[in-house]
């Protein structure tokens, strides 16, 4: 099978290369999958820097989330067992953590259900709480976090505010469903904010980048706020200032989705049902806005971490349909 490896940490265009392999044999308690989508995430490229905090042995094969077809050909989203990861024609995945693709959504799209919007939906619910008629600011809005993060609070009742970059971005968080679009090029981020709540400040932010968004985060975080720390695509690590938090009362929720697969796996299985419910009738729909072949994977992974996209991308390999869900 072809399959793509990493031998050496670096930036993901330099350092995966397209090789032909013997498929990986499942070890116990994994199945073998056929790749029928595998999405990218910013993770994948953290790994072939060596910068995640699961480091795969080299040489190892990314894509952390994928839509498979079983050999009795069920059409499931899984979790690719690493080193034997997505970006393949055929990946290794954990038989108990396998989840039915809804059949609402094409292969792309149910790969791209996953990560984001679980990680969506345990950070506005399960730790910000979020309520209909409170107001949401996203980070990121276009991305293929953010975009998710502003389905799931638009299906909530929730107001959502989309700060992103660049006039194109802005187009796309419109379409998603924002209700005020805020470009960081072109607007003073906290000014823009602050006029839009009416000097209230957001309920909850979600934060995906880190850096000079999570420094606006405390800046317009309302009375009794929640600020959901996501992760760091901007590559900096903010340092909050506890007593600011003291001072305005305000909370800072971290979030690691991966550790509910160990701690908690029912409730995985609970947000797939919420999830599976939500695409069925319409409220949420992954937004992939390019599906390229297995032999573009490297290229699409270094656009991605570059910031150079919107939504999601997929990497469908050329022997299979690319958009007919089972």
């Amino acid at each position: 099978m072809q399959a793509w490896q990493v031998h050496e940490n670096g930036e993901p265009g330099e350092v995966m290369r397209l090789a032909d392999v013997a498929p990986p044999t499942p070890g116990e308690g994994q199945v073998l999958l056929r790749v029928r989508a595998a999405n990218i995430n910013f993770p994948d490229a953290l790994m072939c820097r060596g910068q995640y905090q699961v480091r795969p042995p080299l040489p190892f094969t990314p894509g952390v989330e994928i839509c498979g077809e079983t050999e009795e050909g069920r059409r499931v989203i899984a979790n690719p067992a690493l080193p034997h990861g997505g970006f393949a024609e055929y990946a290794l995945a954990d038989a108990r953590a396998l989840l039915p693709a809804p059949d609402s959504l094409d292969d792309a799209e149910a790969a791209a259900l996953h990560i984001g919007y679980q990680t969506g939906w345990f950070g506005l619910h399960r730790r910000a709480r979020l309520e209909a008629g409170e107001t949401l600011l996203v980070h990121a809005a276009a991305g293929g976090v953010g975009s998710a993060a502003v389905q799931l609070g638009k299906a909530a009742g929730a107001t959502v505010i989309g700060v992103v970059g660049g006039s194109e971005k802005a187009a796309v968080a419109r379409e998603l469903g924002c209700d005020v679009v805020v470009d960081r090029h072109a607007e003073d981020v906290v000014a823009a904010v602050k006029e839009a709540t009416g000097g209230r400040g957001a309920d909850v932010i979600y934060d995906p980048v880190g850096g000079q968004a999570y420094a606006q985060s405390a800046k317009v975080v309302a009375f009794e706020g929640r600020i959901v720390v996501v992760g760091f695509a901007s590559g900096t690590i903010p340092s909050p200032a506890l007593n600011h938090a003291l001072v305005k009362n305000y909370a800072i929720l971290g979030l690691h989705w991966g550790l509910y697969n160990t701690k908690d796996p029912k409730l995985v299985r609970h947000c797939h049902e919420q999830l599976t419910e939500l695409a069925a009738r319409g409220a949420i729909k992954p937004l992939v806005s390019e599906r390229v072949p297995l032999a573009d994977a490297a290229d699409a992974v270094q656009r991605v971490a570059d910031g150079r996209t919107t939504g999601r991308l997929a990497v469908v390999p050329e022997n299979l349909d690319k958009g007919a869900a089972a």
